[in-house]
């Protein structure tokens, strides 16, 4: 198994967590304060999404029953209000509980090293979509980057650091993740929105996602149209000819309809509905886990309503 090297956040141990003040200024530890809600801003360009779902739910109760347990991290602003950098959630769920304030560390940190400690606080989460995980790598990157090391980003966003090892692989190393696919999540940040949406959903995998980042906005925005159409998405061959057609000068719409066309064995009889949809027409009181028999029932009423109207026309 791949070891993966620890990183110090800087973020609140347990111990720290019941020093009072005179006891974190003789440890040299920031000072714990109850900061307004209404005086901190968000993150610029943050990455990770913060969702209103059951684990938001249990968060809001956890906070009204113990209040916050491990600070938000904050940093000052010149015009004196505070941006958040590690603590979205919990900054939210203290809104959602109706506080009026959170408790927070504020450090003095510099743009870049508040990127750095954002992007690797919430790496720790246990679910990371690919999208935030790309657009969070990206930012890091560039931060690492900008401290010394490369700033000429825009050919190939991978710094080189003084010790020889690219930015990329030591993101990789931190993260558990290798320095290739360090550089495939980097490159997902090229998608338009729908194909990023589509990758988010796992309709779309990894590799095929990667080269379509090589196509041009207009160039995604019609496969984007031809998955709409067939209800199917480019196998990873599909997107090697694309993105060679691409290369090539010759992906014009029309070849890009002709490769889409193609009937894919692996998705032949494949019935796709989208969540978001389909959620709209069940009972809020129906369980996730019982979706796919509610829908099936649904379904199994229906048809019979179907046979029930054919009949009556048919007499």
């Amino acid at each position: 198994m791949k070891s993966v090297q620890k990183i110090d956040l800087g973020l609140t141990g347990y111990d720290e967590l019941f020093m009072n003040d005179a006891e974190r200024k003789e440890n040299k530890l920031p000072r714990i304060y109850d900061i307004p809600l209404s005086e901190i801003d968000d993150f610029p360009d943050h990455p990770f999404k913060v969702k209103l779902d059951e684990d938001m739910d249990q968060l809001v109760q956890s906070i009204k029953e113990r209040g916050i347990i491990t600070p938000v991290t904050l940093r000052p602003k010149e015009d004196g209000r505070y941006e958040i950098v590690s603590g979205h959630r919990r900054r939210k769920a203290c809104e959602l509980a109706g506080f009026d304030t959170v408790k927070a560390e504020v450090r003095e940190m510099t743009r870049d090293e508040a990127i750095i400690l954002m992007v690797e606080s919430n790496l720790q989460r246990s679910v990371i979509l690919p999208s935030e995980k790309a657009f969070a790598y990206k930012m890091r990157l560039e931060a690492l980057s900008r401290q010394g090391k490369r700033t000429d980003l825009t050919s190939n966003p991978l710094g080189r650091k003084s010790d020889g090892k690219e930015t990329a692989q030591i993101i990789g190393e931190q993260s558990g993740d290798s320095q290739t696919q360090v550089r495939r999540y980097i490159r997902l940040t090229n998608l338009v929105p729908e194909l990023l949406e589509f990758v988010d959903e796992g309709r779309i995998k990894m590799r095929p996602a990667v080269e379509l980042s090589y196509l041009d906005e207009d160039c995604q925005r019609d496969v984007v149209d031809e998955i709409d159409l067939n209800d199917a998405t480019p196998s990873h061959d599909q997107t090697i000819r694309m993105r060679k057609l691409f290369n090539e000068g010759n992906l014009t719409t029309e070849a890009i309809h002709a490769v889409m066309s193609e009937e894919k064995p692996n998705q032949k009889e494949k019935i796709v509905l989208r969540g978001d949809r389909v959620r709209q027409l069940i009972p809020k009181n129906i369980p996730v886990s019982q979706t796919e028999d509610f829908v099936c029932k649904a379904l199994e009423h229906y048809n019979k309503f179907l046979r029930n109207r054919a009949e009556r026309d048919s007499r």
